[in-house]
């Protein structure tokens, strides 16, 4: 081939076929010109060379694999609060509406059922709501786990326009029965019907999970921030600790949309996390990407691991709250048993 017609044809893209994902990349050829000719010069000279794509380097490492979705389904199975006087642990999940809060609760049942269910209610209405709390079942499905996930009525932005702070703040506090209807015009009291006057340990949250769209985090108002800011300062008043699910990360990545473990090696979604922290006053390692099931029919391995080491993440934080909120009467007990 003449330098001539090689610079020609530069002009056209370079298909690189990767083997794994059986995709092609697109590059222009004048990129890689200098390195087409010495390729050429090679072959003169009967040596031959192959062109490898750069592979993104992962930036959290995670094991996809069917043991892994095992081992962190036996986890959350298994887990059992270090608080004796605690036999549930109670997880609040906040967010805007539509961000994907009931979609998670039924992605996480599903993942325990074996198959795609829809349990909790997933709608997109900012009216009343009433308050459901859904125990997670385990492997063997009539055994419960210890984990229950509370779900609540969408973030606004103001108080009119969704919970307000005082309502959210009430059932962190745990005064809030199970079963109330929440109303913008009507806050929680302690006249409420069933209003809890002394709410013991189990009763409280014992941590917050903030639910994100991905591919809203830029659009979001400057209300919404405000509220998110406001709600995180009184929240980490009580001593209650924060995660943040990023949720709909399919939607802003496509590699990651046609396979779940490319999340960890998406640029964009690493960039968007970055956002969501600094949306919400908190560090990136509080925040876990999550894929939620929406339309599919089967589980995905993938996807059950993903969703799995959010579960994971977020006990990680129920067990901090209780080692910072055991009564020191029952940590008298352990010491003198201990002896």
């Amino acid at each position: 081939m003449s330098t001539r017609s090689l610079r020609l044809y530069c002009y056209y893209l370079l298909f690189v076929h990767d083997l794994k994902s059986n995709t092609f990349s697109a590059f222009c050829f004048m990129d890689f010109l200098p390195l087409i000719c010495a390729i050429v010069s090679l072959h003169s000279f009967g040596f031959s060379a192959q062109i490898v794509p750069d592979i993104p380097p992962l930036w959290r490492n995670v094991q996809w694999t069917e043991e892994r979705r095992t081992s962190l389904m036996e986890t959350v199975s298994s887990y059992t609060p270090s608080s004796e006087e605690v036999t549930q642990v109670r997880v609040l999940l906040l967010g805007p509406v539509g961000s994907g809060k009931s979609s998670f609760i039924s992605s996480v049942h599903s993942v325990f059922n074996g198959r795609v269910t829809i349990r909790a209610m997933v709608g997109s209405s900012s009216t009343c709501f009433t308050k459901k709390s859904f125990t997670i079942c385990g492997q063997k499905r009539e055994v419960p786990t210890r984990l229950v996930l509370c779900d609540a009525m969408g973030l606004g932005d103001g108080e009119m326009t969704g919970l307000t702070l005082h309502d959210i703040l009430s059932v962190i506090k745990g005064h809030v029965p199970e079963g109330h209807k929440f109303c913008p015009d009507q806050a929680v009291r302690s006249e409420t019907g069933n209003y809890v006057k002394w709410p013991s340990l189990k009763d409280k949250i014992h941590c917050v999970a903030f639910v994100l769209d991905a591919s809203k985090i830029a659009t979001y108002s400057k209300g919404l921030r405000a509220s998110f800011q406001q709600l995180r300062e009184h929240i980490s008043d009580l001593g209650i600790h924060q995660v943040a699910l990023l949720t709909h990360v399919d939607k802003i990545c496509p590699n990651t949309a046609k396979d779940v473990s490319m999340v960890y090696k998406s640029q964009v979604i690493k960039e968007t996390m970055s956002k969501a922290a600094d949306l919400m006053g908190m560090a990136t390692s509080y925040i876990v990407p999550v894929k939620n099931y929406s339309s599919e029919l089967d589980l995905n391995v993938n996807t059950d691991v993903l969703l799995l080491s959010a579960v994971e993440h977020i006990l990680q934080y129920v067990d901090l709250y209780f080692q910072e909120n055991t009564p020191q009467e029952t940590e008298s007990k352990k010491a003198s048993s201990e002896l």
